[in-house]
Formats: C-alpha cells, sequence, structure tokens
C-alpha cells in the first residue's frame, strides 16, 4: 500500500469517527440489520448492519466495558448507526467477558471467532473484505488492535490463523499496552482480570494478546483519545503511537482537546 493510499485510509477512518456520536440516533435511516451467532452462549452473536448502497468497506466494531459482564454490543449502538449512516458496512460483535463464561483464553478466542464468522455474512450478503477497518473503544480498542495482530501472533497463541483480516485499525480510548495497565491497576485491576494474571506472573500470555508486544501490526494504525480522560489516561495513546511508530507503522494520532473517555 503506498503512503498515499494509507494516509487517505486513516483520513477515512477519522472522517468517519468524527462523524459517529455515541448520542447520535440508534438506527441509520434505510439500514438492514442481520443477528448471527457464531456460538452456543447468549454473548457469541454479531449484528450487521447494511447501508441502502454498496458500502465503502466493513467496520469490525468492538464495544468495551473493562471486559467485564455487564456489558454488550448495545454499547455501541450508536457509533454503529452513524457509521451505517456514512455508507460503511458494520459488524458489530459482542463476546463473553469475564463474569460470563469469559477471561483467558475465552474473552480473545470469542472475538476472534466472531471477526472470522464476518466471512459467512459476507458470503450471504456479497460483501467484498478487501477493506475491513476495526474500530474499538476502550478494552474493545485493546481487542481491535489484537485482531489486525493475529496474522503475526506466535503458534499455539489464541486467535491465530485469522480468516478475516483487518486492513486498517482504530483505537478510541484504548488500552492499548496491557502491560503497563496492569502495572497501572486500570480499573480496578480489570487487565489482570481478562489476561488471568500480571506481566510478571503469566508473562507468555501478555506476548500473545498485548497490542503492544506485537508490534508492527503492519496495517494503518488510527489512535483517539481524549485529552481529559481519567479512566484510560492519554498516556496509553500517546505511548503506543509512539512505539506502532518507532516499530515502522503507519500512525496517526488524534488527542482531541475537552474530551473525557466516553465522549
Amino acid at each position: 500500500m503506498t503512503a498515499a493510499r494509507r494516509g487517505s485510509v486513516l483520513g477515512s477512518i477519522w472522517s468517519a469517527l468524527v462523524a459517529a456520536s455515541s448520542r447520535a440516533p440508534a438506527t441509520a435511516p434505510g439500514e438492514r440489520r442481520h443477528t448471527y451467532a457464531y456460538g452456543p452462549a447468549t454473548a457469541q452473536v454479531a449484528e450487521l448492519r447494511l447501508p441502502p448502497g454498496t458500502p465503502h468497506g466493513v467496520v469490525v466494531l468492538v464495544h468495551g466495558g473493562y471486559w467485564q459482564a455487564g456489558y454488550d454490543l448495545h454499547l455501541e449502538d450508536a457509533v454503529a448507526a452513524d457509521l451505517v449512516g456514512a455508507g460503511w458496512a458494520v459488524w458489530n460483535l459482542d463476546y463473553r467477558a469475564v463474569g460470563d463464561g469469559g477471561g483467558w483464553p475465552t474473552t480473545f478466542t470469542d472475538v476472534a471467532t466472531g471477526a472470522d464468522h464476518l466471512a459467512v455474512a459476507a458470503r450471504e450478503h456479497d460483501l467484498s473484505l478487501a477493506r475491513v477497518v476495526g474500530i474499538g473503544h476502550s478494552a474493545g480498542g485493546a481487542l481491535a488492535l489484537w485482531l489486525a495482530a493475529r496474522p503475526t501472533l506466535p503458534p499455539g497463541a489464541p486467535g491465530g490463523r485469522p480468516v478475516v483480516r483487518l486492513t486498517a485499525v482504530a483505537t478510541q480510548a484504548g488500552v492499548n499496552d496491557l502491560a503497563t495497565g496492569s502495572r497501572d491497576g486500570l480499573e480496578d485491576s480489570a487487565v489482570d482480570s481478562v489476561v488471568g494474571g500480571t506481566p510478571a506472573t503469566v508473562p507468555e500470555r501478555y506476548t500473545q494478546v498485548d497490542p503492544t508486544a506485537l508490534l508492527p501490526l503492519g496495517v494503518p494504525v488510527l489512535v483517539v483519545t481524549g485529552a481529559d480522560d481519567v479512566i484510560v489516561p492519554p498516556s496509553q495513546s500517546r505511548g503506543f503511537a509512539a512505539a506502532a511508530t518507532e516499530a515502522g507503522d503507519d500512525v496517526r494520532l488524534e488527542v482531541v482537546p475537552g474530551e473525557a473517555h466516553y465522549e
């Protein structure tokens, strides 16, 4: 991919995210919805949302909630509606979290399996997978980055050998460095709960799922943070963007003045 093309991809993602708003209506005009189960558990579902015309590409949308039970794909309903309104197909993905059958490695294998199930929906709805962008917020930002890293996962790692590969990825207020998040005790040690330990006790797990440990991702990366975020500090985004750039990835960092975690 040329530098101009990479810049165009990142600019397109950024424009879509700027247009998207968590306060928008939950349904876009003329959109079509289809729900898919990728496993037997209630949370093992994804919702395909299609614009009226031919989509620009497909967004794999991954919700946050610090990997804890009590949150689901509906956190991203309004954002999904805005993306559909901007002409994107959206694969809004749910997964099992800690307290609901998730944790290590289930949360990660669910996200990988759910993302791969997009191939089934694509065949049924004649969707091109030439342009698949991962977008995640907070804990979902880490998962979206991890989806982008799947082609280079070490042997035996959960989520290896992907069927669907991302061509670009965006993390919004993401926990992009799990090891640092663990050491900082973000949100009552939520990182430790999903990985099943600390970098000191289960270092091999962090090498398999920590986006910072998996650099370079090999696709264009958009990193977005609110300057006033006190839940996931902007240092998570600044540090990751610097590390990804140093590793050779094409990175765009956007620090939004006056915005906090949920804005």
